[in-house]
């Protein structure tokens, strides 16, 4: 049975731009303070990541892509309506990991924007 308690994780994700005009994508705890992205997860968790556009290019996010969709660590994702906040549900009822990448969208053009490779693991009671 699944812990219906849970708990909250937040991370804001912010965009810039390089001098090429690359994206720079960083992590960080809502207090600012840099991390990777990367969660332990021991019970029922929403994991919530909140874009914060400095890019000027009108980016959202779209989905989030997963190199093992069916490993049943990441249970469900939801997107907010105006894009800028995704947040992953995990039920915590599957050991293991599993990584990948947040796909965003820009009104420049139609091509999408993956971002660096956060990772998820359950580490169940």
């Amino acid at each position: 049975m699944s812990n219906t308690q849970g708990q909250a994780t937040f991370f804001n994700l912010t965009v810039t731009l390089g001098e090429k005009e690359e994206p720079v994508l960083t992590y960080t705890n809502l207090d600012g303070s840099p991390v990777c992205g990367n969660v332990v997860i021991n019970q029922y968790s929403t994991i919530s990541y909140q874009l914060i556009d400095k890019t000027g290019k009108g980016l959202k996010f779209v989905g989030a892509a997963f190199t093992t969709p069916f490993d049943g660590i990441i249970d469900a994702i939801t997107i907010s309506s105006d894009g800028t906040l995704i947040q992953l549900t995990d039920l915590d009822e599957t050991p293991g990991d599993t990584k990948f990448q947040f796909v965003l969208s820009n009104r420049a053009n139609t091509l999408l924007l993956l971002s660096p490779d956060p990772q998820i693991v359950n580490r169940p009671d």
